[in-house]
């Protein structure tokens, strides 16, 4: 079965940057639209940001102008560009299709 992995995250401080990617665990994600989701301790999960097969974008108030949403043409790989993080943006990011969810990958920042 084709799973999917996030990959990017990491420690960064306030105001800096990570991109951080999902892919397949192997060939083409194969998605019509895909989400990425976060979860910080003791929270449930939000929702960050989504782009469909076509292009088309969609972002939560909260991370809209600061991050992007993308994916390569050859459709294997989906990116989120965070720019000018903040400590509440500090959760584990997980990528779905709405079929699959992958293990996350953790970002945090600090003040």
């Amino acid at each position: 079965q084709v799973q999917l992995v996030e990959s990017g995250g990491g420690l960064v401080e306030a105001g800096g940057s990570l991109r951080l990617s999902c892919a397949a665990s192997r060939g083409l994600l194969n998605f019509k639209r895909m989400g990425w989701y976060r979860q910080a301790p003791g929270k449930l999960r939000e929702y960050v940001a989504s782009i469909t097969a076509g292009g088309s974008t969609d972002y939560a108030d909260s991370v809209r102008g600061r991050f992007s949403v993308s994916r390569d043409k050859g459709m294997t790989t989906v990116f989120l560009k965070m720019n000018s993080l903040k400590p509440e943006d500090t959760g584990v990011y997980y990528c779905d299709d709405g079929g699959r969810r992958g293990q996350g990958t953790q970002v945090t920042v600090s003040s």
